[in-house]
């Protein structure tokens, strides 16, 4: 199967031009990539397997719906030496992309920020985000997604993150699922939909 690699530095080529986007309905999936979505022993977040399974589940219904929404891919490349430094083992993604489906590199949070995302989203388009890391990624697009007019629906138990250290209060840790709560929360107050993986079978149809 092909997929569109759109170039971060160069306008894509004609025939690699999106279909239209009939539902107006997008879904982004940031940063699914082997280094986070690997074993926790192996350096994977602490919900690796039961958000791979969640995401998975979502991609299907996506892929098979009746107007199947605009599917979109976002890779990030770290630094040499990092786990998802671009071509290495980590920076892989780990479901494979189909035809019409878009593949962007990134090399910030801010998914829109330096990338040709901006082009494939229309301002008027539903986003559906799931990916990592909460409190990374998915924070920063979302907010720049709600900020462009888009409506956004996160899908909790659908992105995750690590536990957090709290340098400034002792080395304490938040616990990952703790820290994906706080988020939620925040993005909803600044107005992204939040639903749940029981609300995933109603997700792409006429609703």
């Amino acid at each position: 199967m092909t997929r569109h690699l759109i170039d971060n530095h160069h306008s894509p080529h004609p025939s690699h031009q999106s279909p239209p986007c009939l539902t107006c309905r997008v879904l982004l999936l940031l940063d699914l990539q082997v280094s986070m979505l690997s074993s926790p022993t192996e350096g994977g977040v602490p919900s690796s397997q039961t958000v791979y399974r969640n995401i998975e589940h979502i991609l299907d219904r996506a892929r098979s719906a009746k107007q199947p929404p605009r599917i979109i891919h976002i890779r990030n490349s770290g630094e040499s030496g990092d786990p998802d430094a671009p071509n290495s083992p980590g920076w892989q993604l780990v479901f494979p992309t189909l035809e019409h489906e878009f593949v962007i590199d990134k090399l910030k949070n801010n998914a829109f920020a330096g990338t040709k995302l901006a082009e494939l989203i229309p301002r008027d388009a539903e986003l559906i985000i799931v990916g990592m890391q909460s409190d990374y990624c998915v924070r920063a697009t979302c907010s720049a997604a709600l900020g462009r007019g888009n409506t956004v629906i996160l899908i909790k138990e659908a992105h995750a993150t690590y536990d957090r250290i709290e340098v400034w209060n002792g080395g304490m840790v938040t616990i990952a699922r703790d820290v994906e709560s706080e988020i939620e929360a925040e993005l909803e107050e600044a107005g992204v939909n939040l639903l749940c993986m029981s609300d995933v079978p109603h997700l792409f149809s006429d609703r």
